[in-house]
């Protein structure tokens, strides 16, 4: 439900406008280093305030509750706790009965029988995803000397990113994009075939990201209009090497130590102060729904890192069930 891994586990919870948002990481080895300072740089590429992102500021600051001692990990589950304070919960007031087309709220409610928190978008809000940042900034940690990269390619399907993200706010709408995700130094063999396979578990977590609607490995969709040996990838070594990388660094779900590449969609954000028409659902009766309070013109401009901290906690958790336990101690 709530929780994803087998050893490197981690279990999310909050709510957007709740007392605050968190992650409880277990599995973590001990001995890791981690420091307030470590978390930096990663929530600052995910913090809104930017063009284009909503105008909600939280402090963001950890507040690590257990699992960390003299700067380092424990073996204990590591639970980092975040406040929120910058909340105007009134501005959500009326979509308790007046569902935002492509949003939650209409499911959640169904879902959970109208005791959802639909405040800001409660369970469902892209705010929850500073948690699983926070436990990207360990798996990070963990994987060295594999680095992840997350990069937007486009946005509204331009790649001049701030033209397009200035008309979106022009014509008061939002946009989606496009990232893309790689991972270097990719040790071979991890991953299983089927049910367990790097494929798909990235996937299953991609997928965990709010406002995520797609996702392909390497050449993906374009494989379908290859030939096979224009789309299989020459090994020119003993080490694995491929000439190209078609198969994005996973074969039969295993990786080959080639990199790992994979893009992802992201949808427009549901919130826009275009008028869209919904039901109210206490009356049965169509009406013209116009949101008014703080949303991003463009998501995607803050998922990178939050692609990056989920493909991260991927990769901590394969490494750490291929028993690869002397690697991680070194590093």
């Amino acid at each position: 439900m709530n929780s994803f891994g087998k050893l490197f586990s981690v279990s999310i919870y909050g709510e957007s406008h709740g007392e605050s948002v968190g992650i409880v990481v277990d599995g973590c080895p001990a001995g890791i280093p981690l420091k307030y300072s470590d978390f930096n740089s990663d929530f600052s590429r995910r913090k809104s305030g930017a063009k284009g992102t909503t105008p909600r500021r939280e402090a963001d600051i950890p507040r690590i509750m257990s699992g960390v001692f003299n700067e380092h990990t424990t073996g204990a589950p590591v639970m980092i706790m975040f406040e929120n304070s910058n909340t105007r919960s009134m501005d959500y007031s009326k979509l308790k009965e007046i569902p935002r087309p492509g949003h939650a709220d209409f499911t959640a409610r169904h879902k959970f029988g109208g005791y959802q928190d639909y405040r800001g978008g409660g369970h469902f809000s892209g705010r929850l995803t500073l948690g699983l940042v926070a436990a990207g900034v360990i798996a990070k940690k963990i994987i060295n000397p594999m680095m992840v990269s997350g990069t937007l390619l486009e946005v509204g399907g331009s790649t001049d990113i701030e033209s397009a993200v200035d008309r979106a706010m022009e014509q008061k709408d939002s946009i989606g994009g496009i990232i893309q995700c790689s991972i270097e130094h990719v040790p071979v063999a991890l991953g299983e075939p089927f049910f367990n396979s790097v494929e798909a578990v990235m996937s299953h977590m991609i997928f965990s990201i709010p406002a995520i609607k797609g996702i392909e490995f390497g050449s993906g969709f374009q494989a379908a209009k290859m030939t096979g040996s224009e789309h299989n990838d020459n090994i020119l070594n003993r080490d694995g090497t491929t000439e190209t990388n078609h198969a994005g660094g996973i074969n039969g779900g295993i990786t080959s130590g080639n990199e790992i590449v994979f893009r992802v969609a992201v949808k427009p954000t549901s919130s826009t102060h275009q008028a869209q028409r919904t039901v109210n659902l206490s009356t049965g009766k169509l009406e013209d729904l116009t949101i008014e309070g703080r949303h991003d013109t463009c998501i995607a401009l803050r998922v990178p890192v939050v692609v990056e901290a989920a493909a991260a906690i991927v990769m901590a958790d394969f490494l750490l069930q291929s028993q690869q336990v002397e690697r991680i101690i070194k590093h």
